[in-house]
């Protein structure tokens, strides 16, 4: 069975299946990573920093593009995007979905080309439409009825868009019920089983300004199994077969989303690259040739199974309190650089970095430093019994929806980004200042 990557280096013994490939532990207790000790980055940059390891990062989308040699990878942005991001991306042959004009914009700027991009949405502004048609934007992904319209408007009587269509397939499928986004009871797509799929596609054939070049479906995130994408394949396939009786419609692409799922501790379930790729090829020339279909071109977007093992989140322990049976370290950090466990209830395995642990390990509480309770980042994780304030904790597979997901709470202001490889650490987003926020608040 193929994984995401096969670690070239020996991991920190506490993690060695979710760390990037490069870890290596050259001295007890001091990590490094793309050649970089951790402990470095964190007395360098500051805590609370968020660690990328560019070379796991293309590693994985080559992975992705041996594993898919015949479809089009497209990285789902709202994982994380900065400006580097985006080069690297292109320069491994990725495509982009995105899914605002700010996330647009940025890409375009940092010269990704558009047509290699595209925007999805359940509820477009019509900035994000303006900005999709100004820069030339790939697809749109249409999700709504009331789409059609606005955008053919927009595009205008000599103009064409090409477009596709959200369809809810009817499937349950993700880590956590808030990321279940395959059934008809979410806000997402137009639902095959009520013909609100089928209505939309009418709508735009009669549209001369937008080009339907295929159907595009979601089913959720972290999802560890390959049997929710075939049962996807044959319902789509489905749905092109009945069009074709319909409308004479051909359709030469199907995209299956993304929602790959990665390992967040040792132990945990994630999807198998290869198999999703053996399979859904299999199932998808089989369910064609009983419909008497051609093949259409795939589409995947993963984005957390990009960007997510790639990352490393590093906090400073700044109190240790023993209560009620617990014990908390609290951090420099929290819900505010990452909101996923407060929301989802994830699980993350951090580890003490900067010096090995003397004492055997006990149950602890990592907290965060916010005034809510549920500022939790961590519970009930081994650490070391003698961690201590001024120690330094490292949390692995935090390249995904943690900076694209912080929040301004308490004016923390957001962590930096810092890149890591061959040896060299370099700045990729700067910390958030108070001088940031204040020059924001305008209201004296």
């Amino acid at each position: 069975m193929t994984t995401l990557h096969q670690p070239a280096a020996p991991a920190p013994s506490a993690a060695p299946s979710v760390w990037p490939a490069s870890t290596t532990e050259p001295r007890p207790g001091d990590p490094a990573v793309g050649g970089v000790p951790l402990s470095e980055i964190a007395d360098r940059f500051g805590t609370p920093v968020y660690v990328l390891d560019e070379a796991e990062v293309r590693a994985r989308c080559r992975t992705y593009r041996r594993a898919f040699p015949d479809a089009d990878v497209l990285y789902a942005a709202k994982a994380f995007l900065c400006r580097a991001m985006v080069r690297w991306m292109a320069e491994e042959g990725l495509g982009l979905d995105v899914c605002s004009a700010g996330e647009l914009e940025l890409a375009v700027t940092a010269g990704f080309r558009p047509e290699r991009i595209v925007l999805h949405g359940n509820a477009k502004s019509p900035h994000d439409l303006d900005t999709a048609l100004r820069l030339g934007v790939g697809r749109v992904v249409i999700d709504s009825p009331s789409e059609i319209a606005r955008l053919a408007a927009a595009v205008g009587p000599r103009g064409r868009q090409k477009v596709m269509v959200r369809v809810v397939p009817g499937i349950s499928a993700g880590g956590h019920e808030k990321i279940r986004t395959g059934t008809d009871d979410q806000k997402f797509g137009l639902s095959i089983t009520d013909g609100h799929a089928q209505h939309a596609i009418a709508r735009i054939l009669s549209q001369p300004q937008l080009e339907l070049t295929g159907l595009h479906c979601h089913l959720g995130s972290q999802i560890t199994s390959v049997k929710p994408y075939l049962a996807a394949v044959r319902r789509m396939v489905g749905l092109m077969a009945r069009l074709r009786r319909q409308h004479g419609l051909l359709l030469p692409e199907l995209d299956l989303g993304g929602g790959h799922g990665v390992a967040y501790r040792p132990g945990d379930a994630a999807l198998d690259l290869s198999a999703l790729a053996r399979r859904v090829r299999t199932e998808l020339a089989a369910a064609c040739a009983a419909a008497g279909l051609p093949v259409p071109r795939l589409i995947v977007e993963p984005g957390r199974a990009v960007a997510g093992p790639a990352g490393i989140a590093l906090y400073r322990v700044l109190a240790v309190k023993r209560t009620g049976g617990h014990v908390f370290v609290a951090v420099d950090g929290g819900m505010s650089d990452n909101p996923r466990p407060a929301l989802y209830g994830v699980r993350y395995a951090p580890r003490l970095i900067g010096r090995p642990g003397t004492a055997a390990e006990a149950a602890v509480t990592v907290a965060g430093r916010h005034c809510e309770a549920g500022d939790i980042l961590a519970d009930g994780v081994p650490l070391p019994g003698d961690v201590r304030p001024g120690d330094l904790l490292a949390v692995p597979v935090a390249g995904a929806y943690h900076l694209s997901m912080a929040s301004g709470y308490n004016l923390v202001g957001r962590p930096p980004v810092v890149a890591v490889r061959d040896g060299r650490a370099r700045l990729l987003v700067r910390r958030e200042s108070l001088k940031d926020i204040r020059v924001r608040d305008v209201g004296l």
